[in-house]
């Protein structure tokens, strides 16, 4: 799809698309002596003016500093740029979280729907609860259940859940009617230029191609504007989401008794493996994945046929041992051909104890299920739909997103394809079976390859409902599902590789953001589309542990740790160089590092994880014989 295509999304989300001139911007609000403090001293801080803006039935935010008064002599008026915040919509911002203690200054921190963050807003006169209640006079806010402190943004003229444009999902473009924080620039009245605009504000980036397929395509290339807009408002999030961390983020008391777990003590070996860049002395690694795949990682084994499957079967078609069918799938994987039967069972579709004709009859119930569901959707009249705003707008979002997911790969590509219209029926269905969650972008990532496993619409259904009830979280407005598992991972490399976890505090990098694409979609952008269902199908077996994505995470981290600190990256290279990882990692050698990993934790690992950390399932539901 041409670029511009998103650009068209980003002014029909904004509700700018129907005239071709914009109305002029109203002042609804202004506050001044506003300020935000670069480093962490407080005598190094930016005052300026926030000021809230109405166009079109848009709000804006806009943070500008005064010309010449900041209070260091340090910062100058090329940081002071840097910092200026203009025009953000709220359609792009997730939440805001304000602070108002006892002692000290009130501010507020505006998070973007990426889970990227500005810096603290701090408001030295007062006037947060005054700022807070004009936001809703204009936008629908809500209360977080987790956080009093959080609200949450609903803009009812967005399309509900829209997810991480800058992490390189479906909708390669950021979606966004408004200018992000640029070096003082001003947003461009033509948003039909939208590439040229994006490429005024970012530097392009070069990156490797999303994996190896059989004819390039420009669909699912990562677009060289999103990883420097990504970057940029990094520069905005690091001090802020360290302190996030560091405070109790959704996560109460539970922090103090995680960074209380004592480290267990290791061989000290150094990590070998990569060349040390710039003779930069890297710390020893304390737990050297080479050695640990050797005892605890095992070979993989020829995938499992169907003669085999067959024998873990009784007559009637029961798994008689389910651990060990798991375990067989997680140190070999299924046959293609196998896996439209072994898939539903991992996925929790299919009761392993249930027979050949329990399965044929839930087959048939649910089908008719999925009619019905299908049907709600289906019979909504054009009349009808001109008075259903969140129909239009999940139609519109799921009907650009398909037409981007996986078009090079030969089960969906080409015009007018049929497999691409399942898809879109069965996302949309979905979107009326969990009302709530609806649809957000990345879904049909998930999707795809169920899809063309199960070749079965009403099947696909179910499975992806199955699956979504572990990954949905990762898709929560307030994005408390994926903060819980980078807080999860953050605990894991404290506990796995001290010397990398310390660099990254040092270097600012404990919000671990650079790993958000590989746990929101599951390293899907990482490898090939059959690696990736290899990958899949390991973790969902919860043979060792339901969280080995996240030791997966910690082994390609540990096998990079070299690189990494040898080159001293900073946030802003670690993101680009994590993303340039994409069709590069040997999945094999990483699979097996991350069991070995798993095994070597033990119960200091589990208990670096919070308890209902996605994928949250209890195992006792999948496995009542474990």
């Amino acid at each position: 799809q041409d670029l511009s295509d998103d650009a068209d999304y980003a002014q029909q989300s904004a509700s700018m698309m129907d005239s071709g001139k914009r109305s002029s911007p109203s002042l609804i609000y202004l506050k001044d002596n506003v300020a935000i403090h670069p480093t962490q001293f407080a005598s190094e801080r930016i005052s300026g003016r926030l000021k809230l803006t109405k166009q079109d039935s848009v709000l804006f935010l806009s943070w500008i500093p005064y010309k010449g008064q900041t209070s260091n002599a340090k910062l100058s008026e090329k940081d002071r740029s840097l910092y200026t915040i203009t025009a953000v919509p709220f359609t792009e911002v997730r939440s805001i979280r304000r602070h108002t203690p006892a002692l000290g200054w009130q501010y507020v921190i505006v998070v973007l729907t990426s889970g990227l963050a500005f810096p603290p807003l701090y408001f030295y006169n007062g006037g947060v609860r005054e700022f807070l209640a004009i936001v809703k006079q204009h936008v629908f806010l809500a209360r977080s259940a987790e956080d009093a402190n959080v609200f949450l943004v609903n803009d009812f003229q967005s399309p509900l859940q829209r997810t991480l444009s800058s992490l390189e999902l479906p909708s390669s473009l950021p979606v966004a009617s408004g200018q992000y924080p640029s070096d003082g620039g001003t947003s461009n009245d033509n948003q039909g230029r939208a590439s040229a605009d994006v490429g005024n504000r970012v530097s392009s980036v070069n990156q490797y191609g999303l994996r190896k397929q059989k004819s390039h395509d420009p669909t699912r290339d990562l677009s060289i504007h999103l990883l420097e807009k990504f970057s940029l408002v990094t520069k905005f999030a690091r001090d802020t989401t360290t302190q996030l961390f560091s405070e109790n983020n959704g996560f109460g008391s539970i922090d103090k008794r995680w960074n209380n777990q004592p480290s267990p003590h290791y061989l000290d070996n150094p990590f070998k493996d990569e060349e040390i860049a710039n003779n930069v002395d890297v710390p020893d690694d304390p737990l050297e994945v080479n050695k640990l795949s050797l005892v605890w990682g095992k070979p993989r084994q020829p995938p499992m046929g169907r003669k085999e499957f067959t024998a873990f079967l009784d007559s009637e078609g029961r798994v008689v041992e389910s651990k060990a069918l798991r375990e067989r799938v997680f140190y070999g994987g299924i046959e293609h051909q196998l896996r439209s039967e072994v898939w539903p069972f991992l996925l929790g579709y299919y009761a392993y104890d249930s027979t050949y004709a329990e399965r044929e009859y839930l087959r048939s119930v649910k089908q008719m299920e999925y009619a019905t569901l299908k049907q709600q959707w289906q019979s909504i009249s054009p009349e009808q739909a001109k008075r259903f705003t969140k129909y239009r707008e999940r139609k519109g979002l799921i009907d650009k997103d398909v037409v981007r997911t996986d078009r090079a790969f030969e089960y969906y590509e080409g015009d007018e394809n049929l497999n691409v219209n399942i898809m879109r029926d069965i996302l949309l269905t979905y979107s009326f079976y969990n009302f709530d969650l609806g649809y957000c972008q990345g879904m049909s990532d998930y999707l795809s390859p169920i899809l063309y496993v199960m070749e079965n619409e009403s099947e696909s259904f179910w499975c992806f409902v199955a699956l979504m009830e572990r990954l949905g979280p990762n898709f929560n407005r307030d994005q408390n599902g994926m903060h819980t598992q980078l807080f999860a991972l953050s605990k894991l490399v404290e506990l796995l590789d001290t010397p990398l976890h310390n660099y990254f505090k040092q270097n600012d990098c404990l919000n671990y953001f650079f790993c958000f694409r590989w746990i929101l979609i599951q390293f899907k952008r990482e490898f090939e589309y059959e690696k990736t269902m290899q990958l899949w199908e390991v973790l969902w077996t919860h043979y060792h542990s339901e969280h080995l994505h996240l030791y997966v995470c910690v082994a390609i981290l540990k096998r990079c740790r070299s690189k990494i600190m040898g080159e001293q990256m900073d946030f802003d290279t670690l993101l680009k160089f994590i993303n340039e990882l994409s069709g590069h990692i040997d999945l094999e050698s990483t699979v097996r590092d991350a069991e070995a990993l798993c095994i070597c934790a033990g119960e200091n690992g589990a208990a670096s994880i919070p308890p209902g950390t996605p994928p949250s399932l209890p195992l006792d539901m999948l496995y009542p014989e474990d």
